[in-house]
């Protein structure tokens, strides 16, 4: 696939996750060792790590019981070179208690073969931990 492709792929995954569209989402993502990590010290903030695509989606059916509207994610910036795309994005979402949350966050994708391989995330974990861990 080209870089364009990849940032296709990229933009129609989180167009998918914000409407929560997970019969969209998931087939874009590889079949086997899709694995998504989130930045952080795990005994810190407990969503922290690297998790595999069943471990992903069972961390996302545990925000949905906070924000069940889902995390609408807004592309902010794109980087995209050979296998890897960049997203820069900010998101929004409302949650049963009355907290906002809006972040920002930086994902490096890596694609190939017309899937997305792992996601690296990069976000205020303590904004987050707030919102969904306490």
């Amino acid at each position: 696939m080209s870089i364009e492709d990849n940032k296709k792929l990229v933009a129609a995954f989180w167009e998918a996750v914000s409407k929560l569209d997970f019969d969209t989402a998931l087939p874009m993502t590889a079949d086997e060792g899709f694995t998504w990590w989130l930045a952080g010290d795990p005994e810190k903030f407990p969503m922290a790590g690297l998790m595999s695509k069943e471990q992903f989606l069972e961390l996302f059916k545990e925000i949905l019981k906070i924000a069940p509207e889902g995390i609408q994610v807004k592309p902010i910036a794109w980087t995209a070179e050979g296998d890897r795309v960049a997203l820069e994005a900010e998101s929004s979402a409302k949650t049963l208690s009355g907290k906002v949350y809006h972040n920002k966050y930086h994902f490096l994708h890596v694609v190939r073969d017309g899937k997305i391989q792992s996601v690296r995330e990069y976000l205020d974990t303590m904004h987050t931990n707030d919102v969904f861990c306490s």
